[in-house]
């Protein structure tokens, strides 16, 4: 799904980010406010460098829950059981393929050509990087994105910003 993204949705993804982002394709998921909580980005940036997460989350409820997942050593139980579980691992490969499959479509950049990202298709890095990609590209994609964004159920109803940070 093609989610344009407005100069209202660069000015609360901002807010979110703290800074401007780079190289916006469009919206690739919207909060239950409406709000921008994942971006679709360029494979490489205004200034050449090659940029291999296309899909950025940028909710601070999800972003805060990811890291809480993270400090939790949820990664590491993933990964172990990615080196347990063949159907898993191969799950999770085939999202990686889907992952530059998306990449390519926006432009090929040879120096990342089989990088996608949060650590695929052999490792959990970043979770933030796996929720991102199934919040995008929904259920069913990216076995161990879905299982943290199912994790995160209560920060997916949380207010990403308060009403008065959009009126500064």
């Amino acid at each position: 799904m093609i989610d344009e993204y407005t100069e209202a949705d660069a000015a609360v993804v901002e807010l979110q980010l703290h800074r401007r982002p780079r190289a916006v394709v469009r919206v690739g998921w919207r909060c239950h406010q409406g709000r921008p909580g994942v971006i679709v980005t360029e494979p490489r940036l205004p200034d050449g460098t090659p940029f291999p997460t296309i899909y950025y989350l940028t909710c601070p409820s999800m972003v805060a829950g990811c890291s809480s997942l993270e400090a939790s050593g949820l990664m590491a139980e993933m990964n172990q059981r990615l080196a347990e579980d063949p159907e898993l691992a191969a799950a999770y490969r085939k999202a990686h393929e889907a992952y530059l499959a998306d990449r390519n479509a926006l432009g090929v950049v040879p120096e990342i050509e089989n990088f996608s990202a949060g650590g695929m298709p052999d490792r959990v890095k970043c979770l933030h990087a796996l929720v991102a990609h199934s919040l995008a590209v929904g259920p069913g994609v990216n076995p161990l994105g879905d299982e943290a964004l199912a994790m995160l159920g209560d920060s997916l109803a949380k207010p990403c910003l308060q009403d008065q940070e959009l009126t500064l």
